[in-house]
């Protein structure tokens, strides 16, 4: 729980960097701009500790993980949705590391 705001962050699911290298690269200067602000799922940008947000930077589940291992399954869940949602490519090791968290769900 937070009682100060500013300890939190808007944080993409899919990092910006991260979606650039699975595909945002040949986006429209407009597409690139409607997922940076996506609303339209509420998957795409959540509000986490801005010590969790640091820790992730830029990475993919390859790479990072939550650090609640109760809430890995909604995680790879949702980068999941998200990628699909945005046609993004998903990478061998991005997919290991997928399929072995939900392996136990």
């Amino acid at each position: 729980r937070f009682t100060d705001a500013g300890g939190m962050d808007i944080d993409h699911m899919v990092p910006l960097k991260e979606a650039w290298i699975s595909g945002a690269s040949g986006w429209s200067a407009t597409k690139r701009e409607d997922f940076a602000n996506d609303l339209g799922d509420g998957r795409s940008l959540i509000a986490v500790s801005a010590s969790s947000n640091r820790s992730k930077s830029d990475q993919d589940p390859d790479s990072w993980m939550p650090p609640a291992t109760s809430y890995r399954c909604t995680y790879v869940s949702d980068w999941i949705a998200v990628k699909h949602r945005w046609g993004l490519a998903v990478d061998s090791a991005e997919k290991t590391a997928l399929r072995e968290v939900l392996a136990g769900c």
